[in-house]
């Protein structure tokens, strides 16, 4: 109870320190005043008395000051006032504050908007949530094949059923829809779930319901959905009555039966859901036909969370035993196949495996670009403390010990870093969400991709602080406590070329700054070159000349036979417009972002490897499509009118196929089987790009639209006309055969191109940006050191010029010194390149980490920086008066 006591007082103490202090003095002087009166009654006079009690009592200061440390906590009390003097010196000094400021708040701030990037789009991509650190992605394999593949939904039902080590198996596939059709086609974004899918995810609907199990089962059987909060406010205006009222999504009535609540935006990073369907509403949304009793159509998107305690390897070993036993009881479509889990971070069907690379390598830069924020403060606190040389000193000489001082100055950096960190964490809250911004929308919608600044964003910044802290403010404290009384009133001066031995730390951390600029230098030079030869490459089509655009006729409730008709006019009506060399129709067009259809095929001849299925996408496209989009036939013949419905069965192989499966052979006349059905091969095209600019050549056909219809193709137009002439002469003819449609934006085969590099021009704008607030911090410090050498120099500078210097010699020495410096960062920044840059390898594109290209430009840029930043102290030193100079040293 005592020391309850003890410390219930002392906290008592600090809220009441003002009257402790007067009752303790009144106490003093009470003992005092009784000993001069005892002195006094024995004979002494008051004045001799008076005297002689307080030589007896001692330092009245010193008594007042143990029972202070009897009653405070003194580790707070030492705390507070160097937090008092900490402020009291950083407001003394305003500029170098607010330099060291903003050089911390750039530093941890980037740090910080990157920590919530990669919690909110891969750790934790999945607001209102609930467990997701048990969430893990589903996919297929296939023998063979190094990516992975859709699932069909018969397979999930199986691993759905027989797996044990999981709470929940759900289903999540992106797709669109027109929301209204007249002057403009509005887009927008939603889901085909399985009926689980709001209760696996833990989110309830603020009205109405989700879905009941059952309702994802029988074709087109529950035209149901549940909408998302942001739509409800939207386009039906928060009406509380909503349940119940139908909306026509893909030319079907849909039933409203939920709302889903607010900050709930779907399972897709990179898209916020407008609404979902379940999954027996499959055939209204997905081209191909209805899937959900197809085991070989492998179109889905899944998910899974584990039980409690359960690994990804135990769930991982669970799947494959039940695809083993899949792949035994159904040869015919799942041999060679299985199942993977992923975790968040990799999730391979949404943006997540988009950003992956650029965010990893963001990640490092961000830790570059907070370390040359140190050394630029570092170099900051140790010029300051050498200008408190005689402070320090003196502070020594009354009695203040090497850690108290040391206390002091790194609760100096603490302030520092506090603010710093303060002022990261506000820039962080405002750039959460700019990453979309560096994103084109599609089809007027744009994306979502939103950081999340949490309670562990939050920790992990603390901690980039404290290290900070430690970083820029242990070495300089070290350096200023090391104080030697004896030599404390002599000059230390410090030359600008005597000085070096002094001067080695301030000098290694502006080489440590030049080095890291230079390796980010290299790096954006590396992602520049490699975004303007994929921009720059030919993806095996016409980029030039060639414009694309689509027509949603499901959305506006066409049928099969309406369709056909439709684009039969639109075809005619669009090859007779002036400009318009040709067009054509196709299910997808070239980098779009939908998936291709794919199927298992059987070759006339060709033995299948053992264990294998051989599983390729292909493209469903009409007349003239080769010629249209300027890819070359290396063999055989285009597609022609008279490949339709009641035409042979016919199929265009590319060079990649026809290498692979005919090795050698011709494939004109040879046969293919898909999805049961016989086509005959009449043309070899030449290898194109298909889904990505960067992806290697792999086999790909083509079949005739009429033979495998699409209600929902796209419209492909060469012409020499602008994008934004044709664009409303092709709305005019589309609302000349029906006033309800509208065609979705027009854009040119170049645009399609620089969309789906899209991640790299991202990357390429960050690492730009970072490295240029890198390269501007690093120009900063060496300005700081050299114009710190010439303040201290002066009495140096001014002796040579007596001796016969000219302006143009002491211009030349000063320069050397920062250039030298420069010099050594750079030698040392292009070893570290050398290796640092092989981690670049998966963004790059036809361009080596090695380049000397991109080596070359960054010290060309470095020179011209440390060339400006010591050119302004070097011209101070030239003007240097030698007669003032002498005189005032």
């Amino acid at each position: 109870m005592s020391t309850f006591r003890e410390w219930i007082n002392r906290l008592l103490y600090l809220g009441r320190h003002h009257r402790f202090t007067g009752e303790m003095s009144d106490e003093v002087r009470f003992h005092i005043e009784a000993r001069a009166a005892e002195l006094q009654e024995s004979g002494i006079s008051k004045e001799e008395a008076e005297a002689r009690a307080r030589r007896e009592f001692g330092s009245t200061q010193l008594a007042l000051e143990d029972s202070r440390a009897a009653w405070q906590f003194r580790w707070l009390e030492d705390l507070i006032t160097d937090l008092r003097v900490g402020f009291r010196m950083l407001w003394r000094s305003p500029g170098f504050s607010a330099l060291a400021i903003l050089c911390l708040t750039l530093g941890i701030g980037a740090n910080a908007a990157v920590f919530s990037w990669v919690e909110g789009i891969l750790f934790r991509p999945y607001p209102a949530v609930v467990h997701q650190e048990r969430l893990m992605a589903l996919t297929g394999t296939a023998r063979g094949e190094s990516g992975p593949t859709g699932l069909s939904w018969p397979d999930y039902l199986d691993l759905k059923k027989n797996a044990t080590l999981f709470d929940a198996f759900f289903v999540s596939q992106i797709m669109g829809t027109t929301l209204s059709i007249g002057d403009r086609a509005e887009r927008a974004i939603g889901s085909i779930v399985s009926s689980n899918y709001f209760d696996a995810l833990g989110v309830h609907p603020v009205l109405g319901r989700g879905f009941e199990a059952g309702e994802d089962t029988g074709r087109n059987a529950h035209p149901v959905t549940v909408i998302s909060y942001q739509l409800w406010q939207g386009r039906f205006k928060g009406d509380p009555a909503i349940v119940g009222k139908t909306q026509r999504f893909n030319g079907v009535v849909h039933t409203i039966i939920g709302v889903a609540p607010e900050g709930f935006y779907g399972t897709f990073v990179g898209w916020a859901m407008q609404f979902w369907v379940p999954a027996s509403m499959e055939d209204t949304f997905e081209a191909g036909g209805y899937k959900l009793e197809d085991r070989g159509s492998r179109w889905m998107e899944a998910y899974v969370r584990l039980k409690p305690g359960v690994s990804q390897r135990q769930a991982q070993a669970e799947l494959s035993a039940i695809a083993r036993r899949l792949e035994i009881d159904f040869p015919a479509t799942n041999r060679g196949r299985s199942a993977k889990l992923w975790p968040l971070w990799q999730t391979p069907f949404n943006n997540a495996n988009t950003l992956l690379p650029t965010l990893g390598i963001m990640l490092a830069v961000v830790v570059f670009v907070l370390l040359i924020a140190c050394a630029n403060v570092g170099n900051l606190l140790l010029v300051r403390s050498f200008a408190r040389r005689h402070e320090i000193t003196v502070r020594a000489a009354v009695g203040a010990g090497r850690g108290r001082l040391l206390k002091q100055l790194l609760t100096e950096g603490l302030i520092l870093s506090a603010l710093g960190a303060a002022g990261g964490l506000l820039a962080a809250h405002w750039s959460r969400h700019a990453l979309v911004l560096l994103f084109p929308a599609r089809g007027g919608v744009s994306m979502y991709l939103p950081g999340d600044l949490d309670w562990r964003v939050l920790g992990l910044s603390a901690g980039v602080c404290i290290i900070t802290t430690l970083l820029l403010g242990l070495v300089p404290a070290m350096q200023a406590s090391k104080i030697d009384l004896a030599a404390a009133l002599k000059s230390e001066m410090g030359g600008v070329v005597g000085g070096h031995g002094k001067s080695w730390i301030r000098s290694s951390l502006v080489v440590a700054q030049v080095s890291l600029s230079f390796v980010l230098l290299v790096g954006a030079g590396l992602l520049i070159q490699s975004l303007q030869k994929i921009r720059s490459g030919h993806p095996g089509f016409s980029t030039h000349g060639v414009v694309a655009t689509s027509i949603d006729l499901v959305g506006a409730g066409y049928d099969e036979p309406r369709a056909r008709d439709f684009d039969d006019e639109l075809m005619l009506r669009v090859r007779a417009l002036p400009g318009v060399e040709s067009a054509t129709l196709s299910r997808m067009s070239p980098l779009g972002f939908r998936s291709y259809s794919s199927s298992p095929i059987a070759l006339d001849g060709y033995q299948t490897p053992p264990e294998e299925q051989p599983t390729v996408q292909y493209n469903e496209v009409g007349p003239d499509y080769f010629a249209t989009l300027g890819i070359p036939l290396v063999t055989g013949r285009d597609f022609t009118p008279a490949d339709d419905e009641k035409g042979a069965l016919v199929a265009v192989v590319n060079e990649t196929m026809a290498a692979q499966f005919w090795k050698g052979k011709s494939p004109l006349g040879q046969r293919l089987q898909v999805k049961g059905r016989w086509m005959q091969v009449v043309g070899v095209a030449r290898d194109s790009k298909y889904s990505s600019i960067r992806e290697l050549p792999k086999p790909f056909f083509y079949v005739p639209l009429r033979q495998n219809f699409a209600i929902l193709p796209c419209l492909t137009i060469r012409t020499l006309l602008a994008t934004e002439t044709i664009a409303p002469v092709l709305a005019r003819e589309v609302h000349a055969l029906d006033g309800n449609l509208a065609p979705y934006e027009v854009i040119s085969m170049q645009e399609q191109v620089d969309r789906s590099t899209a991640s790299q021009q991202v990357a390429v704008t960050l690492l730009g940006v970072l490295g240029a607030l890198a390269l501007a911090l690093a120009a900063i410090g060496l300005y700081g050191v050299m114009s710190y050498a010439v303040s201290q120099s002066t009495r140096e500078l001014g002796l040579r010029m007596a001796l016969g210097a000219g302006s143009s010699d002491l211009l030349r020495l000063v320069m050397k010194d920062g250039l030298v410096m420069t010099a050594t960062g750079v030698v040392v920044g292009a070893l570290a390149a050398l290796g640092l840059t092989r981690l670049l390898g998966d963004m790059l594109y036809k361009v080596s980490p090695r380049d000397p290209l991109a080596f070359g430009s960054a010290l060309l840029v470095m020179l011209i920086a440390a060339s400006v930043a010591c050119f302004l102290p070097a011209w101070r030193a030239a003007r240097t008066d030698p007669m003032r100079a002498l005189r005032n040293e």
